[in-house]
């Protein structure tokens, strides 16, 4: 494990070579005129695959943001209740708990994609496939978290009735990952550092790879989302948010090296070898090439067939997202 590097040392490095082009200040927002607001707070969760909000601080100051805060919401507490609760002004999450959000009526406004797959479902030895998980233990956190929500959608893709034929049990912690170790369940759909810390015990057997395999490749895994009275009255700071955001997602693919300690060194995880596998295996090189709105259809309409979510796709879409921002960076910055 290579020795940790300082706070000051990292941000000297970063300076250096390719990172150097990310943190010089664009030209767009001297066009867009001057912040409304140089105070920006960032949801802070469990789960390093939303990397690059976290390695966006200083391309957020860049930005001219002067107090970046990361916030570690109460206990409970989803991105989208506490992006709407004013907890948090911007956060990342997978795409089904915003969609469910925005069903329940969560003041929210989706932004954009993160990245592109970091979910890989485990089972134990007697599970050979997904349809074989019919009527089998599933670990998740609690019912509408990430996990279970996107398990849902896998299980309904191959006929499973995710309501009638899982049995899902709840860890009640941040981590149900000790529930399929310890036997309790068969199995369990987990985000990094999970899939790193199970493969890395020789732990359980890997049937799906939501960034390898389709139809779940095939769309935006954690978007960005933000809260929608700051996105409605803010409109230059939100530009630089979702700015810096696509600016990391730049930064970890160039330089996963530098963003892994980054992780490290700002808190985010105790384990520089899992950040660095992290980094290297989650797709943050597809933000150019993927549609946002492909995503939120696509898992609304999942959700919406096996009666999870209420609302249709269009209304969802048409009440919860803003692409206008994504849509001329997606210009800006197209290299």
């Amino acid at each position: 494990m290579p020795v940790t590097k300082t706070r000051r040392q990292f941000l000297t490095s970063l300076s250096l070579a390719g990172a150097a082009s990310l943190l010089r200040a664009p030209s767009a927002p001297a066009a867009e005129g001057h912040l409304e607001t140089t105070t920006v707070r960032i949801a802070r969760v469990d789960g390093i695959c939303i990397a690059p909000q976290y390695v966006a601080e200083e391309l957020l100051r860049a930005e001219g943001f002067t107090d970046v805060r990361y916030v570690r919401l109460a206990p409970g507490l989803n991105t989208p209740e506490g992006i709407a609760s004013g907890e948090v002004d911007f956060g990342s999450n997978f795409a089904s708990v915003l969609v469910a959000g925005l069903d329940r009526g969560i003041d929210l406004t989706v932004l954009g994609g993160v990245h592109v797959g970091c979910f890989e479902l485990f089972v134990n030895d007697a599970t050979r496939s997904l349809a074989e998980l019919k009527g089998k233990r599933v670990g998740i956190t609690y019912l509408g978290s990430p996990g279970h929500l996107f398990l849902a959608a896998m299980a309904a893709d191959v006929g499973i009735d995710p309501g009638k034929d899982l049995h899902w049990i709840e860890s009640g912690k941040p981590v149900a990952m000790d529930l399929f170790t310890s036997g309790k369940v068969d199995a369990f759909l987990g985000f990094p550092p999970d899939p790193q810390e199970l493969r890395g015990q020789n732990i359980g057997r890997v049937i799906v790879n939501s960034a390898l395999d389709r139809p779940w490749s095939q769309y935006f895994c954690c978007m960005l989302a933000g809260n929608r009275a700051f996105v409605r009255n803010y409109p230059a700071a939100t530009k630089a948010v979702v700015r810096a955001m696509l600016k990391a997602d730049d930064l970890c693919v160039s330089d996963p090296a530098r963003a892994a300690q980054r992780l490290v060194d700002g808190g985010f995880t105790p384990r520089y070898d899992y950040a660095l596998q992290t980094l290297t295996e989650v797709p943050y090189d597809k933000w150019r090439e993927y549609d946002p709105e492909d995503t939120i259809r696509f898992y609304a309409l999942r959700l919406h067939e096996v009666g999870m979510v209420k609302s249709s796709p269009q209304k969802i879409i048409a009440d919860g997202t803003d692409w206008h921002f994504w849509n001329e960076l997606k210009r800006e910055l197209k290299a």
